[in-house]
């Protein structure tokens, strides 16, 4: 007798299937996790940006550019992720500029996260008429 009951290889491709395909699974679910993250932290980023040229128009104000902002995150990814956006006008690269920040959360299962675990901010140049400076 050579192994015993040890050396039976039956039942073995079910047991190294399913530990297969546990590992498979998570590995797949963390990707779509990760892709979900960097689609939020990207969609919220081009929102803050977009937000900062309009604010930094030479017609619009501070507060144009944060209800720009809440608008587009709003209608790309909802209201639970619009609601601490600010817009300050200061200097970025030495130059007068709107920064438009969000702060959002930061998804770790599905779409459940961390609190304000995100934080973007959006820069552009401020127009000027003239001489005029913000």
């Amino acid at each position: 007798m050579s192994g015993g009951r040890w050396a039976d290889e039956t039942g073995s491709a079910v047991a190294e299937f399913v530990m297969v395909s546990a590992l498979l699974t998570v590995l797949t679910l963390s990707v779509i996790q990760l892709a979900l993250a960097l689609h939020i932290r990207n969609t919220v980023l081009d929102a803050a940006a977009e937000g900062a040229r309009f604010a930094a128009l030479a017609d619009n104000g501070l507060a144009d550019g944060e209800r720009r902002t809440r608008d587009l995150i709003t209608a790309a990814l909802g209201a639970d992720y619009a609601r601490d956006v600010s817009a300050v006008y200061a200097s970025y690269l030495g130059q007068p500029a709107a920064t438009v920040t969000v702060r959002t959360p930061l998804p770790l299962v599905g779409l459940i996260g961390v609190e304000s675990g995100l934080e973007v901010a959006g820069h552009a140049s401020v127009e000027t008429l003239g001489s005029e400076r913000p």
